[in-house]
């Protein structure tokens, strides 16, 4: 009989499937034919694939789930390529997949710009993916995947960032921390992404303006856009306030509800610099809620930005935590571009609090 898994303290929370799905690399269906058959079992009793596992649990499973011997169902290679999903306010579990040997080593993770308790806090460059998608396998879950190839809990996202947005980008390395980042990102209580902006064009208003907006996705995975619904009505209004209502919207029948508050920064003739804070995550948010009010991000030429040698000029500077850590790091743009850390304010309520 094979030895007993023992649950650490990182694995902690997982419910079974996942758990088993991490330790054994087998399919969901087949860990739940070895739970409903009773070949699994924790601290001796009879379990349920969504039991969720704690820290010190003894897991026993069947012979062949570690060895890959009779009775095991086998991952394809295709499979073996799989990286963790990103933290959407789904539960979602560390798996340690590794790149198979074959294909050529990935370039490391993006590098460590601060840490906490279960977190680190990498800096995303433009231009690479958070996960896998439709024409390219590297991404940051790959390279973690390879850099953390055995960990307990392989470090995972806990939200995403656009292939070309640049920024700072959560990752979890225990389960207990993705899970309440994840619902800290759901609810959005208490954790606040803010993001630099360049627009093209003088940006009209002086002071905060919360935009709100109902955002629908069009087109296949990999060459989605997403457009404004609803004309100039309520789906679409502004608020001049520096405050938001998270669910101004939510009774409108088309796309989703999306707000954000933009401050300028520096206003010209040809381009703004903007800060927005993000008070919903939908996808490519920012950049439709500025192009459609006429004020595309340099860079952006899939929302109609200008080109610009230095990619698209959309970076995730500023993420405070729920418990009040706050985390900064300005872009690498330069030239007429460049951002100092004096055109950045202090968040109210937490001045000096940024880092590294």
């Amino acid at each position: 009989m094979a030895e007993p898994l023992v649950v650490t303290a990182a694995e902690a929370g997982q419910k079974l499937v996942q758990y088993l799905q991490r330790r054994c690399g087998a399919p969901q269906s087949a860990i739940q034919r070895w739970v409903r058959t009773g070949q699994v079992r924790i601290n001796g009793g009879r379990c349920k694939p969504f039991d969720r596992v704690a820290e010190g649990d003894m897991v026993r499973v069947p012979p062949f789930a570690l060895s890959g011997g009779e009775g095991a169902d086998t991952v394809t290679d295709g499979a073996s390529r799989h990286t963790p999903g990103t933290g959407s306010g789904k539960d979602m579990a560390g798996k340690s997949a590794v790149p198979p040997q074959s294909l050529p080593p990935l370039p490391p993770p993006p590098p460590t710009v601060g840490r906490a308790e279960g977190l680190l806090v990498l800096l995303k460059p433009a231009g690479l993916a958070v996960q896998p998608g439709t024409g390219h396998d590297d991404c940051v879950t790959a390279r973690l995947a390879a850099r953390y190839a055995g960990a307990d809990f392989l470090p995972t996202p806990a939200h995403r960032l656009d292939r070309d947005t640049s920024g700072l980008l959560l990752v979890a390395t225990s389960y207990a921390r993705l899970r309440a980042l994840s619902d800290a990102f759901a609810v959005r209580e208490g954790l606040v992404k803010e993001y630099l902006a360049w627009v093209t064009g003088r940006w009209p208003h002086d002071g905060a303006l919360t935009l709100h907006d109902q955002l629908e996705k069009q087109g296949t995975p990999g060459h989605q856009r997403v457009r404004r619904v609803g004309g100039n009505g309520a789906a679409s209004r502004v608020a001049m306030s520096g405050g938001h209502d998270s669910h101004a919207a939510d009774g409108d029948a088309a796309g989703r509800h999306a707000a954000c508050t933009v401050t300028p920064l520096r206003r010209g003739d040809a381009a703004s610099l903007l800060l927005v804070r993000l008070h919903t995550g939908r996808t490519h948010q920012i950049r439709v809620q500025l192009a459609e009010r006429g004020h595309p991000i340099v860079g952006d030429r899939k929302y109609g930005g200008p080109a610009c040698a230095l990619g698209m000029l959309l970076h995730a500077v500023r993420l405070t935590l729920p418990d009040g850590e706050q985390f900064m790091v300005l872009p690498d743009w330069t030239d007429r571009w460049a951002v100092g850390a004096e055109h950045l304010p202090d968040m109210q309520g937490s001045p000096g609090a940024s880092r590294p």
